[in-house]
């Protein structure tokens, strides 16, 4: 069967390309078409039709500026898919993208899989009745989403989360400390997300902690979208160390981290480190934000234990004073860190084992059967 798979930014690349291999395994004849980045490109053992570097709009105000780009976008990928006549359209998160391919693709009579669900649990809610309507089948990888959905009257598969089958399948390099030349003074890692609005607003406030904790070394996690020049623009004459394609271990050898919310927030917790996750925006995309969204929280650990698991800082809050005053508890006070790891371990036992992307790929070739 052809499969074409869409994914607009950087953590649906990575789910997407663990998915195709899946995939491969399950359907031996399975053809891709993508519209992706470099990890699906390799699984794909192709290039995207569009890249998620040209896709990626983060915030209101964002999105507003760059509507020609993304309808020029949406063109492309619609006249692919009548020329390409997939079997099956599966997209992967980006809801504000994805969905309008959904609606498309079912006019067309296209069976559409969602893995992924877009996260109508936390603003405008009623897009559920648009999902039912353009959606044949949806894969959630977070355990409180299934009882969402049944309250809309919504059958959807519950697969687990692929971060646990990326993180368990990585070989992690023993000698990561030696061929990125770093130190041997304990590891703050850096992780100033994957778009440019993100690294633009943060990157320069995350700079700033090293004047703070002298007897550290800190690390950027690089986004692969992006070089070391354009993270230098951020950081100026600090000499802080950027790292491509390895952020598990960076992680793995960090004694504390700094996170942008989003999937890394929940690598992170995954992996046990220690963190404080951090947010900055446009001011009126935050505005805007707060007055549509219904959830407590912002960060992924903290929304599926549905506590206060690990400090956010947002906004005006997300200064380096701040973010100081949290790293230096989680450095130093043995017993707030201890707290941090025993909200891990509540963390752990809610996601439960590795297999989302094989019982995704499992079920998408079952249904379409």
């Amino acid at each position: 069967m052809k499969y074409y798979l869409i994914a607009g930014e950087s953590s649906g690349d990575l789910h997407g390309a663990n998915l195709i291999n899946a995939l491969k395994v399950e359907d031996p004849d399975a053809t891709f078409k993508i519209v992706g980045g470099t990890q699906m490109e390799e699984s794909a053992d192709q290039k995207a039709l569009i890249h998620t570097s040209e896709m990626a709009f983060m915030g209101f105000v964002e999105v507003l500026k760059n509507l020609g780009t993304i309808s020029k976008n949406l063109k492309k990928v619609k006249e692919d898919i009548i020329k390409e006549k997939p079997d099956c359209v599966i997209l992967i998160d980006f809801p504000g993208f994805n969905l309008k391919i959904a609606d498309f693709a079912k006019k067309k009579g296209i069976k559409t899989c969602y893995y992924i669900s877009p996260k109508v649990w936390a603003w405008n809610q009623k897009r559920v009745i648009k999902i039912k309507r353009v959606v044949d089948h949806m894969f959630c990888i977070l355990p409180f989403e299934v009882d969402f959905y049944k309250k809309w009257k919504m059958p959807v598969d519950y697969v687990g989360n692929p971060l646990l089958d990326a993180i368990s399948s990585y070989k992690f390099n023993p000698n990561f400390i030696t061929e990125q030349q770093l130190s041997e003074r304990p590891i703050i890692a850096l992780l100033p997300g994957s778009r440019k609005m993100e690294i633009e607003k943060l990157l320069p406030v995350m700079a700033n902690l090293t004047y703070l904790f002298p007897m550290h070394q800190f690390v950027i996690a690089g986004a692969p979208n992006f070089d070391k020049s354009y993270y230098q623009q951020y950081i100026g004459d600090q000499n802080i160390p950027i790292v491509f394609n390895a952020t598990y271990d960076l992680l793995k050898h960090a004694e504390a981290a700094v996170v942008t919310s989003g999937t890394a927030t929940l690598e992170t917790g995954i992996l046990k480190v220690p963190q404080v996750v951090v947010y900055k925006a446009n001011a009126l995309s935050i505005w805007i934000a707060k007055q549509v969204i219904k959830v407590k929280f912002i960060s992924l650990v903290n929304l599926i234990n549905d506590f206060l698991s690990v400090r956010e800082l947002i906004q005006d809050d997300c200064t380096t004073y701040d973010i100081a005053q949290e790293l230096d508890q989680l450095i130093n006070k043995a017993d707030y860190r201890a707290s941090v790891m025993e909200n891990y371990e509540t963390l752990a036992q809610k996601l439960g084992e590795p297999g989302a992307s094989n019982k995704t790929a499992k079920l998408i070739v079952e249904y379409l059967k």
